[in-house]
C-alpha cells in the first residue's frame, strides 16, 4: 500500500463543460507568472481552443491560473449546486488555494488546487451542517480522506460512466477522473466551499484526525457512505459490483440490545419493516436535532427520508420511463420489485408496459429511471390507484436516502449527540478495518 506521507494538494473540478464562468477573485491573487491579476468580477468564455477573460482588463490565453498571495485566501464563484438533483440551485460559493480556468470537451472547466485537509473541512460542512458534534465531524473526515485517497489509487484506469455485469445491470460506480482528482458534487463527495465551515470548530476537528484513514489488510478502505440507510445498512453489491467488500456488509443501525430485524429482503418483511416502530438511530424526528446535523438545503427540501411517499401518475410515469429507457413501453401497467438486499432495497425491477416490458437495476438505475432527478432510495413497495389491469398511479412508500451502504450519515450523527466517540462510530459503520495515521 503506497500512501502519502504528507498532506497532498488535490485538483478539485468544481464546474466542467460550462458555456461561460463568474469567478470573483480579492486582490493579491497573481497568474502563474507571478504577475498580478486586477481584484474583481471575471467573465471567461470559450475561444477556441483557448480562455477568453474579461475582467479590468481582456485576456485570451490557453488558460488563467489564479494563485493566492496567502494561505486561507478565498476567491469566489457564481455556481449551480446538486446537478441533476432535486434541491439543484445557483449559489455564489467561496473557495480556497489556486483556480485553473480550461478548456475542455465542450466548454469551460474550473478547476481548484486545494490542500487535502482544506478539501475535508469543506466536505464534511457540505455534506452536513457544521454544527453537527465535533464526534460526527471527526468520523467523517477520516471516512472522506479514505474515500478519496482510495480514489486516486485508481487513476490511470478506466473511468467509463457506467458498468454492468452479465445480466446487463448497470451500476454507476466511482471512477477515476482523467484530468483532475475529485469533482466537486455527489457523484463524488459534495465539496461546496468554504463558507459553510464558519466557527474554527470544523477546522479543529479535522485537525485532530490529520493523516487518519481506515484500512483492511494492507489497503486503503473505499469508505462509502450515504446520507439515511433506513435502520439497515446495505450490503455493497446492491448497489455496485458484485464482488463483496468485507467492511460494506449488511448490518443493523441500532444500539446493542435492540429488537430490530436484520434481514427484510422478503416482500412481506419489508412490508412490516416499513409500519412498526424503530429504535434505528437514523430513525430521528427530533427536530432540534435534525436542523443541528443537517444542511439547511436538506432540511428544507428532503423533509422525510427515514419513511416517506411518493405517488406517480401514469402519464408522468410513462414519461420518465421513456425519458430513462429511450424506448417507449407504452402505459405502465405494473412495477414488479425483483431481488431485494438486507434492508429492502431492490437491485431488480421489472416495468410492465402495455407495449412492452424491462428489467432494471441495480439500485440507482432503479432510482433514476422512476424520477426526474434522482428517487431516495431503492428500498420500496409498490401499491396501484385504480383499475389493476390499467392503474391511474402508482404509490410507493419507501425507507432510507440513498444506497445504504456504509456510514449512514443521520445515524451517525445520532450517535454522536448520544455520546458515541468517532472511533465508536467507525466501528460500527465499517467492521474489521483498523485506524490508521499515514501523516501528521
Amino acid at each position: 500500500m503506497t500512501l502519502p506521507t504528507r498532506e497532498p494538494l488535490l485538483n478539485v473540478a468544481l464546474l466542467e463543460q460550462q458555456a461561460s464562468v463568474t469567478l470573483t477573485l480579492p486582490d493579491g491573487f497573481t497568474d502563474h507568472t507571478g504577475a498580478a491579476l486586477s481584484a474583481g468580477e471575471w467573465q471567461f468564455e470559450r475561444d477556441g481552443e483557448q480562455v477568453a477573460c474579461r475582467g479590468t482588463s481582456t485576456l485570451r490565453v490557453p488558460a488563467l491560473e489564479g494563485q493566492p498571495a496567502r494561505s486561507g485566501q478565498s476567491f469566489s464563484l457564481s455556481s449551480r449546486v446538486g446537478a441533476a438533483f432535486h434541491w439543484s440551485e445557483a449559489e455564489t460559493l467561496s473557495f480556497e488555494g489556486a483556480v485553473r480556468i480550461e478548456p475542455d470537451a465542450t466548454g469551460l472547466r474550473v478547476i481548484n488546487r486545494v490542500p487535502l485537509e482544506t478539501y475535508l473541512a469543506a466536505v464534511v460542512s457540505s455534506e452536513m451542517s457544521a454544527t453537527c458534534p465535533p464526534a460526527l465531524i471527526r468520523a467523517h473526515s477520516v471516512i472522506a480522506r479514505s474515500w478519496l485517497l482510495a480514489q486516486r489509487r485508481l487513476q490511470g484506469k478506466s473511468a467509463a460512466p457506467w458498468q454492468s455485469n452479465a445480466e446487463g445491470l448497470r451500476w454507476y460506480d466511482t471512477s477515476a477522473h482523467a484530468d483532475f482528482d475529485v469533482c466537486a458534487e455527489d457523484h463524488c463527495q459534495r465539496y461546496h466551499g468554504t463558507t459553510r465551515i464558519g466557527s474554527s470548530t470544523v477546522r479543529d476537528a479535522v485537525s485532530a484526525t490529520a493523516g487518519e484513514i481506515l484500512t483492511f489488510g494492507d489497503a486503503v478502505c473505499d469508505t462509502r457512505y450515504g446520507k439515511c440507510c433506513g435502520g439497515i445498512v446495505e450490503d455493497a453489491r446492491v448497489a455496485w459490483s458484485d464482488e463483496p467488500v468485507p467492511y460494506l456488509v449488511p448490518l443493523v443501525d441500532a444500539p446493542v440490545g435492540h429488537t430490530e430485524p436484520s434481514d427484510v429482503s422478503s416482500e412481506s418483511a419489508f412490508r412490516r419493516f416499513l409500519d412498526q416502530p424503530s429504535s434505528a438511530f437514523c430513525a430521528c424526528e427530533d427536530d432540534s436535532v435534525l436542523d443541528t446535523i443537517l444542511p439547511e438545503r436538506d432540511r428544507r427540501t428532503t423533509p422525510d427520508f427515514f419513511r416517506w411517499v411518493e405517488r406517480i401518475d401514469h402519464v408522468e410515469l410513462r414519461s420518465r420511463v421513456t425519458d430513462r429507457l429511450g424506448r417507449d413501453l407504452g402505459r405502465i401497467i405494473a412495477l414488479k420489485p425483483g431481488a431485494r438486499g438486507r434492508s429492502g432495497r431492490l437491485w431488480t425491477l421489472t416495468i410492465v408496459g402495455e407495449k412492452d416490458s424491462a428489467t432494471v437495476g441495480k439500485e440507482l438505475e432503479i432510482r433514476r429511471v422512476l424520477s426526474r432527478s434522482h428517487l431516495k432510495s431503492s428500498a420500496f413497495t409498490v401499491d396501484i390507484e385504480g383499475a389493476e389491469a390499467k392503474p391511474d398511479a402508482f404509490v410507493l412508500r419507501g425507507a432510507g436516502w440513498g444506497h445504504g451502504a456504509g456510514l449512514c450519515q443521520i445515524g451517525a450523527a445520532v450517535m454522536a449527540t448520544r455520546g458515541y466517540t468517532y472511533k465508536d462510530i467507525l466501528a460500527h459503520y465499517y467492521p474489521g478495518t483498523e485506524l490508521t495515521r499515514v501523516y501528521e
